[in-house]
């Protein structure tokens, strides 16, 4: 059911550009944390999250668009390229770190030697809306990276090995 009211978590986390200088430690920290054993390597091609400077302009460029401020975004965006994965090209999205067990805030932010990353969480009243599933929002990655039909014989020989 869709315009149904109800409360929800809201996580954000808040960037103070003026207080970031810069390090890159909320790169590495984001990256080795999503690695594969989970802190085996880091590659800052994987993180969630950039550090993207313009000093002489005081901007933030992100694929070509100038912004005053950073800001974090939940969604997976296959048309950021800085955002995925670099041998996959899957797209990439903060998850908050959200794992088993839970972290209290996540890395980027406990990592943020400045304090220019912070964490919020504030409960609000959102309409329910069917949001695209990860899954979903990869294969449609792919297709566009290599075409359906490409896909589909992919799906089709892998479940042939079963």
């Amino acid at each position: 059911m869709t315009g149904e009211k109800k409360k929800k978590i809201i996580k954000t986390i808040k960037v103070d550009v003026d207080k970031c200088n810069g390090c890159r430690a909320c790169e590495v920290a984001c990256s080795a944390f999503h690695a594969t054993p989970k802190y085996s390597s880091n590659n800052p091609a994987r993180s969630r999250i950039r550090v993207i400077r313009d000093p002489l302009r005081d901007k933030y460029v992100i694929d070509g668009k100038e912004y005053e401020e950073c800001a974090f975004c939940r969604a997976s965006c296959p048309s950021r390229d800085i955002f995925k994965e670099p041998d996959s090209g899957l797209p990439l999205k903060c998850d908050m770190c959200e794992s088993d067990p839970p972290l209290e805030e996540p890395l980027c932010v406990q990592w943020c030697l400045s304090d220019a990353l912070t964490y919020e969480e504030r409960e609000e009243e959102v309409e329910e809306e069917v949001e695209q599933e990860d899954l979903e929002i990869g294969l449609e990655s792919l297709v566009d990276k290599y075409g359906m039909q490409k896909v589909m014989d992919t799906v089709a020989r892998m479940s042939m090995k079963d």
